[in-house]
């Protein structure tokens, strides 16, 4: 299994980026895939999960309402869509993707070990 994100850069607050998460070597749908990030300094965090079966997602904290996950089967990929960002946003988002799950919140919250792969992340930088 391989994920691979893309889409990261610099964006002023306020402002919004989309990234990509491109999953292969998955048979069918039957796979979620989660976003997190990590700050500098800071503890990893989940973002954002969901499956590529059902479509069901999962939003950590307050993101939902500024953060919307979807995907696309036809190209094995999920997005993450980051609308009116702010400095706090600023950190390496990385995607990760789970064949065995009970919900898509508990993807979110999985350590990096409890996925069956991940990527190497792609920076978001946001300047207020």
């Amino acid at each position: 299994f391989r994920v691979v994100e893309s889409g990261g850069g610099m964006a002023q607050a306020g402002g919004s980026l989309r990234l990509s998460c491109a999953a292969s070597g998955f048979t069918g749908d039957h796979y979620a895939i989660g976003w997190y990030r990590q700050g500098l300094g800071e503890d990893r965090e989940g973002v954002s999960c969901i499956s590529m079966s059902s479509g069901d997602s999962y939003y950590e904290g307050s993101l939902k309402g500024r953060f919307t996950i979807s995907k696309d089967n036809a190209k094995n990929t999920a997005y993450l869509e980051m609308n009116n960002l702010t400095s706090d946003d600023t950190g390496l988002y990385y995607c990760g993707a789970v064949t065995d799950w009970t919900t898509t919140e508990e993807i979110c919250k999985m350590p990096n070990y409890e996925l069956e792969a991940w990527g190497q992340g792609t920076q978001v930088t946001v300047s207020s």
